[in-house]
């Protein structure tokens, strides 16, 4: 079963769509809503929902998710009805499978209530399809579509001396790299204030797109990444920092912990990460596809100035 541990939650839709084939008699019964067994529409879409909210349960591999809508259309044609399955969740993973399992199991409450009244091989299901999803990396990118600059800073003494490999800072740059950030330039600091300062100022002055410090973010006394890049903000951005810390804290009760700061420094975005590994992935997970998005937008409008 895939580990979705690590995927920001988001607001996510799917639809699918299944055909149910019957002979007209049958499609008129459909239409009119009149079985022995009762309404066949409202039966097939109760159905439908309960099968949605299920899913997980049938197919082994699927997560459970909760599902905070789900409805079942049907459109009664010459020579079938067509079904529609509409799932809506909030949640790190998306509902295809939902809206597929919905709609296929209309279809078979259909089979089940009309087949007294036809011969086997005049009922089939089929065309069953995803027609639409929302949500998640297909709807949220995770990858800029031009390359952009970027500087990563660790900021640590026992990284700068030698006592301790970098496996935050370079885990980092690895998801930066995939999100097609380039050139990307990577510096071991210690922990020293005119040091940041000084590596802060070089990446603006160069026009850096994006700069990242990972670590001095905590409350120890040499912890000075806060205090040193947030004068040089001049667009605060709060709402990328307290995302981060929400999501870690669904993860752990000390992402509270991390007094990190964001926001454009002139023309460069600026992140403050925490020095761990664990924080650092959290972070970047929960804060890459707004990343993304910020940046872009920022592309947008420095082409269309002046």
């Amino acid at each position: 079963m895939k580990d979705v541990g690590m995927k920001p939650e988001t607001l996510r839709s799917a639809t699918a769509t299944t055909s149910f084939y019957a002979p007209g008699h049958c499609l008129q019964r459909i239409a009119d809503r009149d079985t022995e067994k009762g309404d066949p529409q409202a039966s097939a879409r109760i159905a439908g929902i309960l099968a949605a909210k299920r899913t997980d349960e049938l197919l082994p591999l699927c997560h459970p998710l909760p599902i905070h809508a789900a409805e079942v259309h049907f459109a009664v044609e010459s020579d079938r009805v067509v079904i529609e399955a509409e799932v809506h969740t909030i949640g790190p993973t998306g509902v295809e499978m939902e809206a597929l399992t919905a709609a296929s199991m209309a279809a078979l409450t259909l089979y089940d209530m009309l087949k007294p009244y036809a011969e086997p091989e005049e009922l089939a299901i089929g065309d069953t399809r995803l027609l639409d999803k929302t949500g998640g990396k297909s709807h949220f990118k995770r990858t800029l579509k031009q390359p952009l600059s970027a500087s990563v800073l660790m900021v640590s003494n026992p990284v700068a001396d030698g006592n301790k490999p970098d496996t935050a800072g370079r885990q980092v740059v690895e998801g930066l790299e995939q999100a097609g950030f380039t050139p990307l330039d990577y510096q071991i600091l210690p922990d020293s204030e005119s040091r940041v300062r000084e590596a802060m100022q070089t990446a603006l002055a160069a026009g850096t797109n994006l700069i990242i410090t990972v670590g001095g973010t905590g409350i120890g006394p040499k912890d000075r990444v806060v205090e040193t890049i947030e004068p040089m903000l001049t667009t605060p951005m709060p709402g990328l920092m307290e995302t981060a810390r929400a999501f870690g804290q669904r993860r752990t009760p000390y992402a509270v912990l991390s007094r990190g700061v964001a926001g454009f420094a002139h023309n460069s975005l600026v992140l403050t990460f925490p020095g761990s590994r664990s924080g650092s992935e959290e972070t970047l997970a929960a804060l890459l596809p707004s990343i993304v998005h910020v940046l872009e937008i920022h592309e947008r409008f420095a082409g269309h100035a002046g």
